[in-house]
Formats: structure tokens, C-alpha cells, sequence
């Protein structure tokens, strides 16, 4: 079972120099150090996307050992809105209040510090690199196999959904993604001219996707909720001997089971293969799901909202601002095919 992390009582630094200061370390890290104080600081990686993430290493006085750790946070590299301080408040309280209790590989979280009047939040994991794990990539297809084993593993989470009642804070975040900026008319059909990806034209009109979108959340609202990752696609999984984990979880949300399922199979498999093997990994999810009592659709009603909710995930993509344009490419190229291969806005009454 996953370690509840350390919530010390700390301001979030507005830089990520501050925040990679040793004093400030030095608190955060205080359980790992024993009170001792942290001696030096060397930054090993740093990545900007929507996020800011650094590994790095500390020393602790009277310690040789260098710690390698992972921490994560805005500091401007995303556009620092409310719902973007929300998402990440939210990914933190995930740590703090259900990764303890769920049994879910994910990485190992030392602290996080939340500031709610500000919408700040920083969190600190151990680093999966130097603990062996590798991550997967786009560019890294998984085999079916690898997909059961996958969707397995997200299978655990939806299998809790009864921690809904207790945890109101989980958002639904597919509805709230109409919201962003990047969703208006205007500049969401600049992004569809602009994509590089091989998508036709009905997937190419804003207001197609937006009409699409809406459907689905309204359709998705009135289903039975479970606890989504919300953003399983590949670059957010990672290899460890012991099977795969997913990292990331800022759009960590609740909603019908389908939003994972489409999403996770259309961005890990290549679409001939999704084509071929999608039908009957969703028939071993169902079992999964029923196995443990939850009252699962019919497997031809599974089916079509499957088929609907691929939506979800090439509308995320489309929309996505700052993200390497080959891996966008990629995802959408698959998403894209999965929405016509299943006829999605079709079956969505978007004409």
C-alpha cells in the first residue's frame, strides 16, 4: 500500500528557484532527513510542459548519501488559472487521500504542499529513475498484452468507486475542460487548421468537437461515476519489474468508466492493432469489474459508450497547448482513427 505523504505547513515558493533552495528542501524533506539539514542540492533534469518537473539530488548533513527526488509544480509553465491551480491542488489530494488507500502502483510522494488560497501546489516523489523504472512513450507501442496488464492495473482504481461517497472533492474534469481558454471557438479551430496529424474534416471543426464533447459529458453524467485516472495515455505510464504504473495526475476526476477505457487503449496501441484487439480487452475489463460486484453494462451497451467516449480523448489533444508536436501528432493520429473506426460522432447524434 501506498505511504500517506507529508503535508508540512509550508508557503509554495513562486519560483522554482525558491523552491529548489536548500532551506526551503530542508523542510519539506524533513521526514527523509531526520531533522537534518540539507548540505547541497544538484539539479539532474528539469522539463516544461503544462508542468514544471525537476529531478534532483540532496545531501543531508552528516550524510554521504545523495537522495534522488522529483518535484513538481506550475511556476508559470502553465497558464497559472484557477482551474489550472485546481487541477494540480487536485492531484495532490490524490496522493494524500487516495493513492493510501487503493492498491495502485504509482510513484511514491514524500510531500506535498498545497496553498488553497492561492491555488499553489508543489509536490515532491521519489525518483522512479534512479529506483530502475522506465517510462513508456508513444513511440513505444504497447502490445496487447502489455495493454490488459495496463488496463488492469487502472481496473484497481475504478474497482474503488465507493470512495466517491466520502471524497466530493474529485471533479468531473471532462466537463470542465470546455471551459479553458483554448476550447473557444476561435482559437480551437486556429489549433485544428494548424494540426499536423492526418484527420479528416468532420474532426477538424471546433464546433463539431465542442457539440461532441458536450453530448458525451451531458450522456456521461447520468452514468455510474468511478474514480478516472483521466490522462492514462502512455507517456504517463511507467515499467517497473513488478508490472506498470501511471504518474501524473492532474486530471485525476470522476466520471464513467469509458473515459479511461477509450482514452488508455487508443494511446498505447497502434490503431490496426486497437482495431483488432479493443473488443476483446474491454470483455476482460467488464469481467474485471464484475468480478468484484460492480453492476457493469450489458456488453453491447459497453460497447457503444466506449465508442462514444474516444471523444474524450481527442478532444483533450487537440486542444493541448505546449505539448512536443510529435508526440500530439501521435496521439491524435490514433484517437483520430478510433473516432472513425467507431463512428463516434455519429453515435454522439453529431451530424
Amino acid at each position: 500500500m501506498n505511504a500517506k505523504p507529508d503535508q508540512p505547513g509550508l508557503p509554495v515558493p513562486a519560483t522554482l528557484e525558491k523552491a529548489m533552495a536548500p532551506e526551503w528542501l530542508t523542510t519539506a524533506l524533513a521526514s527523509d532527513g531526520d531533522g537534518s539539514a540539507i548540505s547541497s542540492v544538484v539539479t539532474l533534469d528539469v522539463s516544461r510542459n503544462f508542468a514544471t518537473k525537476v529531478r534532483f539530488s540532496v545531501t543531508f548533513t552528516g550524510d554521504s548519501k545523495r537522495r534522488t527526488y522529483c518535484l513538481k509544480g506550475l511556476f508559470g509553465s502553465g497558464k497559472n488559472t484557477e482551474l489550472a491551480g485546481a487541477m494540480f491542488a487536485s492531484e495532490a489530494d490524490f496522493y494524500c487521500a487516495i493513492a493510501p488507500a487503493v492498491e495502485l502502483r504509482v510513484p511514491a510522494c514524500v510531500c506535498a504542499v498545497i496553498d488553497t488560497e492561492n491555488a499553489q501546489t508543489i509536490i515532491v516523489m521519489r525518483d522512479l529513475i534512479e529506483m530502475g523504472a522506465s517510462f513508456c512513450s508513444v513511440f513505444e507501442p504497447f502490445s496487447p498484452d502489455e495493454a490488459a496488464v495496463s488496463l488492469a492495473e487502472l481496473a484497481k482504481l475504478h474497482q474503488r468507486r465507493a470512495m466517491l461517497d466520502q471524497e466530493r472533492w474529485i471533479r468531473p474534469r471532462a466537463a470542465d475542460l470546455m471551459r479553458l481558454s483554448q476550447y473557444a471557438s476561435e482559437p480551437f479551430q486556429e489549433r485544428l487548421d494548424t494540426l499536423r496529424s492526418d484527420l479528416p474534416g468532420d474532426l477538424r471543426d471546433a464546433d463539431r468537437l465542442n457539440r461532441a464533447m458536450g453530448e458525451l459529458t451531458q450522456r456521461d453524467s447520468r452514468r455510474l461515476q468511478f474514480m478516472l485516472h483521466g490522462d492514462a495515455h502512455a507517456g504517463n505510464i511507467y515499467r517497473t519489474t513488478g508490472g506498470p504504473g501511471f504518474c501524473d495526475w492532474q486530471l485525476f476526476q470522476r466520471g464513467g468508466w469509458a473515459l479511461d477505457v477509450a482514452y488508455h487503449l487508443n494511446t498505447v496501441l497502434p490503431s490496426r492493432i486497437a482495431a483488432v484487439e479493443e473488443r476483446r480487452l474491454l470483455g476482460e475489463y467488464l469481467a474485471l469489474m464484475r468480478a468484484v460486484g460492480i453492476d457493469m453494462p450489458g456488453d453491447d451497451e459497453a460497447w457503444n459508450q466506449y465508442r462514444e467516449a474516444v471523444i474524450y480523448g481527442l478532444y483533450l489533444w487537440t486542444g493541448a497547448r505546449r505539448i512536443e508536436q510529435p508526440i500530439a501528432a501521435q496521439f491524435i493520429e490514433r484517437l483520430g482513427k478510433a473516432a472513425v473506426r467507431l463512428e463516434s460522432l455519429s453515435l454522439l447524434g453529431i451530424s
